[in-house]
């Protein structure tokens, strides 16, 4: 080291986060807790392709890391992502990476070209929405100056009143941003995230506008979603089909 510099002490601890994730095994199960539920280890190590041990070993570096939070029900072992920071950061990596034609497999068979297609069509990413539904959903709130992005992502007073007048209620006095701009790694730009993202997301299922589809992350709009978002924002329904 050049006399008279001193490393940055964030740079050890840097490095054991990347070299956390830096491994397909635990980057599949990071990729798959996106969906802000709990899983079990034994499905966790059927989704990577693993037996259960190796699995359990991964878990235990995930845990131990703080990427993950565990906890037990009988003789089963449940873990999900530690919080929104950790979810926020799996999918802005996930973003990051250029799709490359000839390393992504074509789907087998038509059930996994229509997940595919559903998953690309709308889905939660933790604990709000992605996909053509989310950048939907950021793009009609900007239109209608609810919220901005010119200087990052930030709810304006008009859609303040927007989210209290729609029933959306959400805590403004947390730690976590209210408004947060999420780059999708389907669509390539930012959806809504943070507070606000997660209290539409959750309203939206609550009220029956969206609902879920299948064992992955992908989300639906229903008729009734459709008026709704038709309704309070402008949103052409057959966009979302």
């Amino acid at each position: 080291m050049l006399e008279g510099m001193t490393k940055d002490p964030q740079a050890p601890r840097l490095a054991r986060l990347a070299a956390l994730i830096a491994d397909e095994t635990r980057a599949a199960c990071l990729l798959a807790l996106l969906d802000g539920r709990a899983w079990t280890a034994g499905e966790l190590a059927r989704h990577a392709g693993v037996a259960a041990s190796t699995l359990s070993e991964h878990l235990g570096k995930l845990v131990a890391g703080g990427l993950l939070t565990q906890e037990r029900q009988g003789r089963h072992r449940y873990v999900r992502l530690a919080d929104a920071r950790v979810a926020h950061l799996v999918e802005d990596l996930a973003a990051q990476v250029s799709p490359d034609p000839d390393a992504v497999p074509r789907p087998r068979n038509l059930r996994e070209s229509s997940a595919d297609s559903a998953m690309a069509r709308g889905r939660t990413c933790y604990d709000h929405f992605a996909g053509r539904l989310g950048i939907a959903l950021t793009d009609a709130l900007t239109s209608r100056h609810l919220l901005r992005q010119d200087t990052g992502f930030a709810l304006t007073d008009a859609g303040l009143a927007w989210f209290e007048d729609v029933g959306i209620p959400f805590d403004r006095k947390g730690r976590r941003p209210l408004a947060r701009g999420c780059l999708d790694w389907t669509e390539r730009r930012p959806h809504l995230a943070g507070v606000a993202g997660a209290a539409l997301c959750r309203h939206a299922l609550a009220e029956g506008w969206c609902v879920r589809i299948g064992s992955e992350r992908a989300v639906k709009v229903t008729g009734t979603g459709e008026q709704a978002l038709s309704e309070l924002l402008g949103i052409d329904g057959s966009t979302l089909r």
